[in-house]
């Protein structure tokens, strides 16, 4: 089961006003990692645990970097781009996540802020490893200045001029072509695929960032391309403003119904009790367990496990695979059981 272990900051770039790379170098653990993946950083604020997942923007050679954008009211992402200085330590899980596993020959990203970060990684990953390997990215910013990575990017199309596309959309600065002004939406993504892009030659999409942005482009590239050509990033959380709430004890967590959860982790067996309302992860946290998890919102795939016995119903699920479900893993912090018995395995 994934740990957290300590990260030196050994650089940090400023990418933007509100945007900084961070160079990490692990102390302990095993960091390697594959391209589009992330990691989960834990910190305390007022006393608070607050967990948070951000993605590589670094290819293996270039060394463990992850970017951090400052939004409105994100305590560790403001911490991050205000506070952080080099030699200071953070702590974070093993990288986690299969969003670049399904690199093709030719490939189209949908990018939208800061959902750049882990396309950057997966884009560069693709065209120095494969010489036939093409990339398209479809790029929405606010603004110029909002842009990260944009020296990067151009870096890229310079090199890779055959090979690699960008496409910038921007809301506040006028561009030569109306398409590529304004928001991403419906209209301007069929006028892209009739005029910028071959969509029919496409083996394999990414996208990655604000959910009304994904929304559209998913469906509109529902409507060419099959949805397991289709792969998505995407990061939210249940701990919106300042902190998570802390774990409430067994003690003083409201009266738990007969059902009851057999927890493996760490190869140790542990009964929790749970009711039909309680999630999996949320029992197993309650009973004072060091369960891992991050976003609790049925998108990061951090609190995965297996179903070994019984049946539980996942009321959300935006990070497991068919084939993952088939096997039995399920998302904790969205498993409510459905039999009186449950076997969970963190372990397997």
């Amino acid at each position: 089961m994934p740990r957290f272990h300590p990260l030196e900051i050994t650089d940090i770039r400023r990418e933007t006003d509100s945007a900084v790379v961070l160079s990490l170098s692990p102390k302990s653990g095993d960091f390697s990692f594959a391209p589009g993946q992330y990691l989960t950083f834990r910190k305390e604020f007022e006393g608070a645990e607050l967990r948070r997942c951000y993605s590589v923007c670094s290819t293996p050679e270039e060394g463990l970097k992850v970017g951090i954008k400052a939004v409105d009211g994100g305590v560790f992402s403001s911490f991050a781009n205000r506070d952080l200085q080099i030699g200071d330590t953070l702590e974070a899980m093993p990288p986690m996540g299969s969003f670049g596993a399904k690199i093709a020959a030719s490939n189209l990203g949908f990018a939208g802020g800061s959902g750049i970060t882990p396309l950057l990684s997966i884009i560069k990953n693709s065209l120095q490893a494969d010489d036939n390997a093409s990339f398209i990215l479809v790029y929405a910013n606010r603004s110029v200045a909002s842009t990260m990575f944009r020296d990067e990017l151009q870096d890229l199309k310079d090199r890779f001029l055959n090979r690699f596309h960008v496409i910038h959309i921007l809301e506040d600065n006028a561009q030569d072509i109306e398409l590529f002004a304004g928001r991403l939406d419906a209209e301007k993504l069929e006028g892209l695929f009739k005029s910028w892009v071959n969509i029919s030659a496409v083996e394999q999409a990414f996208i990655c960032g604000p959910a009304p942005m994904m929304e559209v482009v998913k469906t509109g590239l529902l409507a060419h391309l099959e949805a397991s050509r289709i792969s998505i990033e995407q990061f939210l959380s249940d701990q919106p403003g300042r902190a998570a709430q802390k774990a409430v004890s067994l003690e003083s967590a409201a009266p738990r119904g007969a059902l009851q959860a057999t927890v493996l982790l760490d190869g140790v067996s542990y009964e929790v009790p749970l009711d039909d309302e309680t999630s999996v992860l949320q029992a197993a946290l309650d009973a004072k367990l060091d369960a891992p998890y991050a976003c609790r919102a049925g998108v990061c795939s951090t609190c995965k496990a297996r179903l070994i016995t019984g049946e539980v119903e996942m009321r959300a699920n935006q990070a497991l695979e068919d084939y993952e479900v088939e096997q039995g893993y399920i998302l904790t912090c969205q498993s409510h059981a459905k039999t009186e018995k449950i076997v969970v395995d963190y372990d397997g």
